[in-house]
Order: structure tokens, then sequence, then C-alpha cells
């Protein structure tokens, strides 16, 4: 049981990085810091960030449950 949650944990972890860093910058953070906060359009979000925001969001929920389940599997052992 260990070793799955572990690899789920590793697989999520892995995927939400890597959803993290799909998004579009919004401005207003770090990435602004050092230019990177310039931005051409003002129009409203896409299809596609709307989901990557939906996918985003159920990685880390399945993430916060993967964390859960091995701290609970560390408590009972």
């Amino acid at each position: 049981m260990q070793g799955a949650l572990d690899i789920g944990l590793i697989v999520t972890s892995v995927l939400l990085i890597v959803l993290v860093l799909l998004h579009r910058g919004k401005g207003g953070g770090l990435s602004s810091l050092f230019g990177g906060g310039v931005q051409s359009s003002l129009s409203g979000s896409s299809v596609v960030e709307r989901n990557l925001d939906r996918l985003t969001i159920f990685v880390g929920l399945i993430w916060v449950i993967f964390i859960v389940g091995v701290g609970v599997d560390i408590k009972l052992s």
C-alpha cells in the first residue's frame, strides 16, 4: 500500500509542477519583477486556460489526498 501511495505522490507531484509551469503569468508576481510582466493581450481567459485551471485544481486535490494517505499510512505503521 505504501509503495502505491509513494508512486502516486511522485506522479502527481511531477504532473502538478508541469501544469503550474504551463500557466500564463498574470503579472504582478516575481516574473514581472524581472521583465516578464509585459502582456499584449488584455482579453479574458480562453477555454484552454480555464480547462488548464480546472485540471490543475483537480490534480492538486488528488495530490492532497495522496499526502493525507501517506501521513495516515505512516501513522498506522
